[in-house]
Order: structure tokens, then sequence, then C-alpha cells
């Protein structure tokens, strides 16, 4: 009877902390996410109140879509360039700003202020400035490169979405590195000093290993943004020219509520969701390794 009294006021003190917070995480993302595993099998369409099973169907389709092999090939080179151009700008900026550098604090909330900016608001910006502003400066100056507008040409415009992309999100990842670099241990630098280590030597000896949290947790956010971008796909350029820059988002996007295959939509949603899951699980496992203490 001891033993049951007690059992029933663990569960009773489980329940009271933790009972809020486990009826939301099954309600709001276990139950759905279960459900959207189950739609993958059926043909229904978003609307209708019927659906048939259909199998794995769906998932074979994806294999049999040129354009869902194109969406998620080029998904995986944004993701790559974002990840590592991100990145380095955003290390090479916190590490400039951690120096000895006059108005640093004013340099810091000036390129941390882009991230502040809506997807949406952000594409039709750099819309207007690549097909208004650098065509008038191409022209103006005679370079073939800003001639005419990124946005129309298939390649370019892909790389306008990286562009945009980098120059939103290095200042938010130069605040996470600057965190990291500012932790660094003052004695660790001294001995560091003392020992002769500058420059190059320096950083990938003392500076880059300590600040590998930083690292992980920055290409974690950038993996995840890589990935799932859709509103700046939207508004900047729509998925055109002719397709060539629709990424993974947009396509399931289409896929479920414009063509109305929420079956298909949700199977290549759920393609991306382990993609991400998987990358990102590698993506800590190597860089834990890599991690020392200081």
């Amino acid at each position: 009877m001891i033993e049951e009294r007690g059992f029933a006021g663990r569960l009773g003190t489980f329940l009271s902390f933790a009972g809020p917070a486990t009826l939301f995480f099954v309600t709001v993302i276990a139950l759905p996410f279960a459900y959207g595993l189950f739609l993958t099998f059926t043909d229904w369409d978003g609307i209708s109140s019927g659906f048939s099973l259909v199998g794995l169907a769906n998932y074979t389709s994806i294999l049999s879509d040129p354009t869902v092999r194109s969406s998620f090939l080029l998904t995986l080179g944004y993701a790559a360039a974002v990840v590592t151009l991100t990145n380095l700008v955003g290390f090479s900026l916190a590490y400039a700003l951690t120096g000895r550098v006059r108005g640093k604090n004013l340099c810091r909330v000036g390129f941390f202020t882009p991230n502040l900016i809506g997807g949406v608001i952000l594409g039709f910006l750099w819309s207007f400035i690549f097909s208004s502003v650098l065509t008038h400066v191409g022209k103006a100056t005679g370079i073939e490169l800003f001639s005419s507008s990124w946005l129309g040409h298939p390649r370019w415009a892909f790389w306008a979405l990286v562009a945009v992309t980098v120059w939103q999100k290095s200042g938010y990842l130069m605040v996470i590195y600057v965190a990291g670099i500012v932790n660094i241990p003052q004695e660790v630098l001294e001995a560091a000093r003392i020992d002769g280590a500058a420059g190059l030597r320096k950083l990938t000896g003392i500076v880059l290993p300590l600040v590998m949290p930083s690292i992980v947790v920055s290409v974690f956010l950038m993996l995840q943004k890589g990935f799932m971008v859709y509103e700046l796909n939207l508004a900047l350029t729509g998925g055109g020219p002719y397709g060539s820059t629709e990424l993974i988002a947009m396509n399931i996007y289409r896929t479920a509520f414009i063509s109305e295959q929420y079956g298909p939509g949700q199977a290549r949603a759920l393609l991306l969701f382990v993609t991400v899951v998987s990358i990102a699980l590698l993506q800590v496992y190597f860089a834990k390794r890599l991690e020392v203490e200081s």
C-alpha cells in the first residue's frame, strides 16, 4: 500500500509539472506527425472527405518525378552554399569585431539588422535591387555582370537567392560567434601569446577548437534555413525563371496545395524531414569529435 501510494504520488508530481508540456507535445507535434505519416500512404487531395490507400505509390512517384529530383538537388546545393558562406562571413565578422576596433558595437548592430527583416519583405526589397538598382549601376559603369537582372537568368537567379540569404543571416551568426570568442579564457590566449602563437596559428590552433560549440549551433541553424526556405524563394524568384530556382519546400507546397495532391506532397515533406534530421545528426556527431575542453 505504501509503495502504491508512493507511485501514485510520484505520478501526480510528474503530471503536475510535466503534464501540460507532455499534452502539448502529443497534441501539437506527435499526433499531427503520425497523421501526416499516415496520409503519405493515401491519395487524399486535401479537400475531400474521403481517400483511398495507395501503399508506397506516393514514395515511388518521387523517384519518377523529375521536378522532385531537380528541386531536391537544387536545395542541396543551396543549403551547402548557404551553410558555407554564412558561417565564413559570420565568423570573419565576429573575429574582426572582437578585436580592438573602434565602433565595433555599432558595427555589430548594423550587421545584425538585416536578420530582423522578414523573408517576404526581404524578397521584394532585393527583387527591386536586382531588377532596377544593380542593372542601372551595370549600365552606367559598363560592368557586364550587372548589365541585366540576375533574376532573369536561371544560373544567376540561384546565386541571387544565396547572396540575399548570406546578407541576411551572416549578422545573426556573427552574434553567436562573438559570444563564443569572448568566452575563450584569457589565460589560454595569454599562454598562446607567450608561446609565440599569433595570426593564423592562433586562429586554427586556439580559437577555432574552442568555439566549436558555436560552430555546431551555427551550422545546424543554417542547415535548417537552407532546407526549409520558402518565403524568400517565393518573394524573390517565385521559383523562376522556368522553375530553375524552385526549391524543395516550394515544390512541396505547390504539389500539396496548388495541385491538390496532398498525399504525394506529404511524402515529399517526409523525405525532406528525414534528410534534414540525418544531415543534422551527422553534423553534430562529427563536430562533437572536434570539440576540446577549454
